[in-house]
């Protein structure tokens, strides 16, 4: 008997961990995780936050585990990983949240800077990717799902930092899924403006969130849980056969939505 579409979305009985969790496009993608069935580890720096999270997702019946901690410390990264074994015995999805940059003018982004979002961003995917192989192998396998951005395959002023670091995690996720394949998918996600508190400052001003909106096709802003959607279906069977993938989930943007204004040199 052929298999209902929809049953290859579940994910009942999975288990999860989530980084950057608390807000945005990460507690979007750890309540739709739930919502399919699975148990989850989220983290963030700031306790209120998942609590908040941690009750809707025990809303739905599912499980929660909270880890309050700075994930720019590979430490905390690192036991992620062993909070999902030892809270529920397994580990199959991984979603690589945290991260991020402020735009600078190029000149203005020192070589510190640099390195610093080169970590947040690449260097904590990486060691929770490492961390987390050998639990996920212990029941057969699993899938990674990196976030990433649109700045990561487009040009824009203002984006040397932001756009590098997720240029190379783009990148980093089709290295990863030839060395973690066939057992462990990697794939990732190329987020278009997306209505989370990152943005505020965007789209709390009308004329800033007009402009984003108008260089979008889709001529609006996606919400958290567009992106999570597309976090289930790279994460559960319906996406078995991608790895080494980028998913664009962007509005159809091939430019920067927000290209900053700077003074020309």
């Amino acid at each position: 008997m052929t298999e209902v579409i929809l049953d290859l979305f579940r994910m009942d009985d999975r288990v999860a961990v989530v980084t950057g969790a608390g807000r945005g496009i990460g507690a979007a993608s750890a309540l739709a995780l739930a919502q399919c069935g699975a148990d989850v580890v989220i983290a963030s720096r700031t306790k209120s936050d998942l609590d908040l999270v941690a009750q809707r997702i025990a809303s739905t019946g599912r499980r929660a585990v909270s880890v309050v901690g700075d994930l720019m410390d590979l430490n905390v990264v690192r036991s992620l990983a062993e909070v999902a074994k030892s809270e529920f015995g397994r580990l199959d999805v991984v979603v690589n949240n945290v991260g991020g940059a402020i735009p600078l003018p190029l000149l203005d982004t020192t070589t510190d800077y640099l390195e610093e979002a080169f970590h947040f961003n690449v260097t904590t995917t990486h060691a929770l990717v490492v961390a987390a192989t050998p639990v996920m192998l212990e029941n057969g396998g699993g899938s990674i799902v990196n976030i990433a951005s649109v700045m990561g395959r487009v040009a824009g002023r203002g984006y040397g930092a932001y756009g590098s670091v997720k240029a190379a995690m783009l990148h980093y996720t089709r290295l990863a899924a030839k060395d973690l394949a066939p057992r462990i998918r990697v794939n990732a996600i190329a987020a278009g403006s997306t209505a989370t508190s990152a943005l505020e400052i965007v789209t709390g001003t009308p004329e800033l969130k007009q402009m984003m909106e108008d260089l979008t096709p889709l001529h609006r802003i996606a919400a958290p849980e567009e992106v999570a959607a597309g976090v289930i279906y790279l994460a559960s069977r319906a996406g078995a056969f991608l790895t080494g993938k980028v998913l664009e989930i962007d509005g159809g943007t091939d430019a920067p939505t927000l290209d900053f204004q700077l003074p020309d040199l």
